[in-house]
């Protein structure tokens, strides 16, 4: 049995914090987390403000809300988050309907975290799958996710960002990425070509809520050919705007 001078009380109180989030309860303020995890005020002030200083938690003056960086706490969440239940089977007919493999991430800082994968055939030279993370700035996944932020915000991501030219293709100049993020944001998908590695596409379009609110990236990835890249969007948009519609009814 364990001994009650063994436990951290401290990270009990901090775990509390974190559970009392949930799909019903995405934001909330420091009184209603208090509640919610029985804890007294000041403690969970302490316990929300240090998971803020921490990247785990987002404040915005009034209400706190867990980022993906949470993730980092173990792959195992992955299983239990309810984003991978719903599209996964979602993703499975998509990849089937159209012969290629699809994914879908949430963005963590600089970078996409994959939380679900169908795949079709190894396009890229890394095999990807649930957890895996690649930089956001030269990703479809990515440009879209950053391109729902604030302009502002996606700079400053940007510029945090460590933008190595993965090929001779990938744009890495920070006014030049803004740029696309302004377009993407206009035309509500993103095109990339061969910037990740060589050999590889990729077409993403923003997993919303019906409210608008954008979760998640979802994308096509194939391998490169001699078609344009306007033939690869007239090619696999109807699809992807198709299951983008159906997310956004059961997305919360």
């Amino acid at each position: 049995m364990i001994k009650e001078r063994d436990i951290m009380g401290g990270l009990m109180k901090g775990l509390k914090v974190i559970e009392a989030f949930s799909a019903e309860r995405p934001r909330l303020s420091i009184t209603e987390a208090a509640e919610a995890a029985g804890l007294d005020r000041a403690t969970t002030r302490r316990c929300l403000l240090t998971l803020s200083e921490m990247g785990y938690a987002a404040y915005d003056g009034k209400f706190f809300t867990l980022t993906p960086r949470v993730l980092r706490l173990g792959t195992g969440c992955l299983a239990a988050m309810p984003l991978p239940r719903i599209v996964q089977p979602v993703l499975d007919r998509l990849s089937q309907e159209i012969g290629e493999s699809t994914s879908v991430s949430i963005l963590d800082e600089s970078e996409i975290v994959y939380v679900a994968r169908a795949a079709q055939r190894r396009v890229m030279s890394i095999a990807l799958m649930p957890g895996s993370r690649l930089p956001a700035y030269c990703t479809s996944m990515g440009r879209v996710l950053l391109a729902a932020m604030d302009p502002a915000e996606a700079r400053q991501v940007l510029q945090a960002s460590t933008r190595t030219a993965r090929t001779e293709r990938t744009v890495t100049n920070l006014d030049a990425l803004m740029a696309i993020l302004e377009e993407t944001r206009k035309q509500g998908y993103a095109l990339i070509d061969q910037e990740v590695e060589l050999g590889l596409r990729s077409i993403a379009v923003p997993l919303t809520t019906a409210r608008g609110q954008t979760v998640a990236a979802l994308n096509v990835g194939l391998g490169a050919g001699a078609e344009p890249m306007s033939a690869v969007a007239a090619r696999y948009l109807p699809a992807l705007r198709k299951v983008q519609a159906e997310l956004s009814q059961v997305l919360a």
